[in-house]
């Protein structure tokens, strides 16, 4: 087993996992410390260092609200549940998980980016334990990145000083990670010509960040989005992570939050010790994010992807089977059918008996107008690949088994990440062996996909395993992951969904 590793800044050692036959390495730093002068800063090269690093733990996390002080909130009890982990602003590290005995078995490598919309989060939560997709051949990955105002602060003095890396240091942090991977990944048995990048949520968001920058020219070879992707539908809904902020007012923004932390300057701002910041920035109550800086984004990611302006790599898609839907915003039978004929014009017939209600409820009506966002944005961009002539291979599912436990979540964002990375036996629910063999399957499927591009394959024993279809116009369902089972074409687009996606290119 490979347990100590030569990478560019000197040696590491790993330790065994749960699996002898894995090996993993927590706390690699791929990045100086962003403290000091490095604070609201494009990531800095790492110093060598002596001896032999013991990366035996996860460092510390990125700066952020202290995670588990809510015990009702759903996210403390699934694996928030240590509010006195540590963090710090040294955060920008990577922890491997190998299953190579020598350096040369060139294994495909995933790289992962957590989700937490990009204002919490970290790669030491237990679901993210990279053991048993090590297990089926692949050398993975989990980075480290600023969140929340640490990493995604804007303010003119930043821009002035670094223009060509004015903003998006949390990106930068997954970006330069990822290069760090393809330079040194091959100490670890890995392949750096077979790199995939996923994430969840807005570590998928930040995953269609990547996708469409143009910075990244064949630094990956495929992409994972879990519930990553969303599109505006009807006026007023939410679209989470507000992706594509403007960047001069994200400026402005800075400059407010410098207000009230009581500084005008850079200089003064980064004098400040860090656990402040944080609390100040909970205390802000504001939201810092990707904005479009021309340099790392120059664009909305959706938008980009939509028009091909990305690296035309297979993607996988796709989201649970409940989580953000798209409600229209109305109180009345009249707000809704004024909102028809604004969308949809003289298609607002139509859209109207798509929605019929028996007794003209607006609640009913706004129940039968809703859809799944992301499907939605899904949608979309898989009829766009077709039509632009990209066919890049995309592949979509579906997460919508039963989850066990006294809360009777249902599939709530974020729960099929215990599924894709198999790591149920580490999570409280009482599931049984039905979810246990979903699991094995989800997680083969994203093996295959991390392998070749395509989930395709055989399970443990031998047999294959149902066939998931690329998506096309004419392969348009999702792979449905169902109670204890998988199984291609299940659900067809709905009629509405169906005339969403046909309205949405009439006016685009």
């Amino acid at each position: 087993m490979l347990r100590k590793v030569k990478v560019e800044n000197g040696w590491v050692e790993g330790l065994p996992a749960a699996d002898p036959r894995i090996t993993s390495f927590k706390g690699i730093p791929f990045a100086a410390p962003a403290t000091g002068e490095n604070r609201w800063r494009a990531p800095q090269p790492v110093k060598d260092w002596d001896g032999v690093l013991q990366c035996h733990a996860f460092g510390p996390i990125a700066m952020q609200a202290k995670p588990g002080k809510n015990h009702d909130d759903i996210y403390s009890r699934e694996w928030n549940y240590d509010e006195n982990i540590a963090q710090s602003e040294d955060c920008l590290q990577l922890n491997v998980w190998t299953p190579a005995k020598s350096a040369d078995e060139n294994l495909p490598v995933f790289v992962w980016y957590y989700g937490g919309g990009l204002q919490v989060g970290n790669p030491a939560e237990m679901e993210f334990d990279g053991e048993r997709l090590a297990r089926r051949g692949l050398v993975v990955v989990t980075v480290n990145y600023r969140v929340n105002v640490f990493g995604f602060l804007c303010h003119p003095e930043i821009t002035a000083e670094a223009p060509d890396a004015p903003a998006n240091f949390g990106n930068l942090d997954q970006q330069a990670a990822t290069r760090w991977v393809k330079r040194n990944i091959a100490a670890f048995g890995g392949n750096p010509n077979q790199i995939t990048i996923g994430g969840q949520s807005a570590g998928g968001g930040s995953v269609m960040s990547q996708l469409t920058s143009p910075q990244n020219e064949g630094l990956f070879q495929g992409a994972i989005v879990e519930s990553g992707v969303m599109t505006q539908l009807y006026p007023g809904g939410r679209v989470p992570g507000k992706a594509g902020r403007d960047f001069h007012a994200a400026e402005e923004e800075g400059v407010k939050f410098f207000d009230f932390l009581g500084v005008k300057t850079l200089a003064e701002a980064r004098a400040l010790d860090a656990e402040y910041i944080r609390d100040k920035a909970v205390e802000y109550k504001g939201f810092w994010g990707t904005v479009v800086d021309g340099k790392f984004s120059t664009g909305v990611a959706f938008d980009l992807f939509r028009e091909n302006k990305r690296h035309m790599v297979p993607v996988l898609f796709g989201h649970t089977s409940t989580e953000f839907p798209s409600v229209p915003n109305v109180s009345t039978m009249e707000e809704f059918r004024a909102m028809a004929k604004d969308l949809f014009g003289e298609d607002a017939d139509e859209f109207l008996a798509l929605c019929p209600s028996q007794f003209d409820s607006v609640t009913e009506v706004k129940k039968k107008a809703s859809v799944i966002g992301i499907e939605y944005a899904i949608r979309i961009l898989s009829q766009a690949n077709a039509d632009t002539g990209a066919n890049a291979p995309l592949y979509y599912y579906n997460f919508d088994p039963s989850i066990p436990g006294w809360d009777n979540p249902g599939t709530f964002h974020s729960v099929d990440l215990w599924f894709f990375f198999e790591t149920l036996a580490k999570c409280w629910r009482p599931f049984t062996g039905k979810h246990y063999d979903l699991a094995r399957l989800m997680c083969n499927y994203w093996a295959n996909f991390i392998k070749n591009g395509d989930p395709n394959g055989r399970d443990a024993d031998g047999s294959r395993m149902p066939e998931w279809k690329k998506m096309t116009p004419d392969t348009p369902n999702a792979m449905y992951f169902g109670d204890g089972f998988v199984e291609y074409g299940r659900e067809e687009p709905s009629d509405l969904m169906k005339f969403l996606v046909k309205e949405y290119f009439k006016k685009n």
